[in-house]
């Protein structure tokens, strides 16, 4: 019975993904982001499980990254693509809401299905990592998760923060295509970053995770949304410095 508790947290990873797809289409970015949030976290609690119930195998393997597919690789793809139709028109409105409703936007642009490279760069990453037998203890390129936690901060910036300047770099299709077009590069880089797994408690052998995750948070705490980007930033600046010392 145990063995199967770490494929039903994934599978509630699945779930979220398919409701977070749904937000996304319908341009209701917000609860998108809870989805994709709440995915993530049933994401790292299913290999939690499986290390305690001492239950890992190849099926939790392989359903793990078909489920991080839909709600890491899918929805950051929709996501982005709904930003750049938005980069395209009137943009951002007046509310809580985004200025366009679902089916309003037409489509005889070419330009917002540049976001699903994020999708076809992430699937790539994804299958990539299911046949690699390096990257047990740390990365190779910036995982699916950390991904789509900074494509889905963008919405969450203009919604929440609501900052002029923000709102016009966001806004700017050559900085999306720009973003769009790095996130690719990054998640297949051949660049190692740390994982947050702690084999013990000692400062010392995971010094770079501690400082990770109390800057993390004071930059949560005191720059909200707009802290996302940065700490993937400092995610991965720190794991280069890491790696050459």
């Amino acid at each position: 019975m145990k063995k199967h508790i770490p494929n039903f947290i994934t599978l509630l990873n699945v779930f979220c993904g398919c409701v977070a797809t749904m937000f996304a289409v319908m341009n209701r970015l917000e609860l998108a982001a809870l989805f994709v949030a709440l995915g993530i976290f049933f994401d790292f609690f299913d290999g939690l499980a499986a290390r305690v119930l001492d239950v890992k195998s190849e099926l939790g393997l392989q359903l793990d990254s078909l489920a991080d597919m839909i709600t890491s690789g899918l929805v950051p793809g929709i996501v982005m693509f709904q930003l750049l139709a938005m980069a395209q028109t009137s943009g951002w409105g007046n509310g809580s809401h985004f200025f366009m409703e679902a089916g309003e936007f037409q489509y005889d642009h070419l330009i917002p299905f540049l976001g699903f490279i994020i999708t076809m760069a992430s699937a790539y990453r994804l299958a990539k990592f299911n046949i690699d037998e390096n990257q047990t203890s740390s990365f190779i390129g910036l995982p699916t998760p950390a991904n789509a936690l900074l494509i889905l901060s963008l919405p969450l910036i203009l919604l929440y923060q609501n900052n002029d300047f923000l709102n016009s770099i966001i806004l700017n299709q050559w900085f999306l295509i720009f973003l769009t077009l790095v996130s690719a590069y990054l998640l297949n880089a051949n660049l190692p970053l740390f994982a947050l797994k702690f084999k013990n408690t000692s400062f010392k052998d995971n010094a770079m995770r501690y400082i990770f995750l109390i800057i993390s948070f004071v930059l949560i705490v005191t720059m909200k949304f707009m802290a996302i980007p940065l700490i993937i930033l400092f995610y991965v600046v720190s794991s280069v410095i890491q790696e050459r010392l």
